[in-house]
């Protein structure tokens, strides 16, 4: 059902609005890899948003039409912090990633159950570089030794 993609859309919109703040807002010693970092995975969940959306038009239903839309919707919770460390950015952005990968995974079975291939296949692509966002952010946040 492509009612079932509407929260995936909305939390990608808000991952998307968070990592863009702290690639903003970044600061400290380790400014420019995280700062590149968040960029690019900001595009790439900015990317996902769009394969989605289309995704639900292909199938016959609508998508998301406004931000008060998004935040009816959205289970990623806002992160409104005026000053957030870079090793509390890393863990939020890992956490809400593994979030979103489980609701991707959820969302995949649906399909499957409803013989919409298509959609699941994007969806497993969409999961991929989730996780492996997920991964970089988590190998990032480890003690050196």
């Amino acid at each position: 059902r492509s009612a079932d993609l509407q929260p995936l859309i909305a939390d990608a919109f808000a991952l998307y609005v968070k990592t863009k703040n702290f690639h903003w807002h970044l600061s400290g010693r380790r400014f420019r890899d995280l700062h590149l970092l968040f960029d690019e995975h900001a595009d790439a969940i900015f990317a996902s948003i769009d394969i989605m959306a289309e995704r639900v038009r292909r199938v016959g239903g609508t998508t998301l039409r406004s931000i008060s839309h998004i935040g009816q919707l959205q289970t990623i919770e806002d992160d409104k912090d005026t000053f957030v460390s870079a090793d509390d950015m890393v863990y939020r952005l890992m956490e809400d990633n593994a979030h979103i990968a489980k609701n991707i995974r959820e969302a995949i079975e649906v399909c499957e159950k409803n013989r919409d291939n298509a959609t699941a296949n994007a969806l497993e692509e969409i999961l991929d570089a989730t996780e492996r966002r997920k991964w970089f952010l988590f190998e990032i946040n480890q003690p050196e030794e």
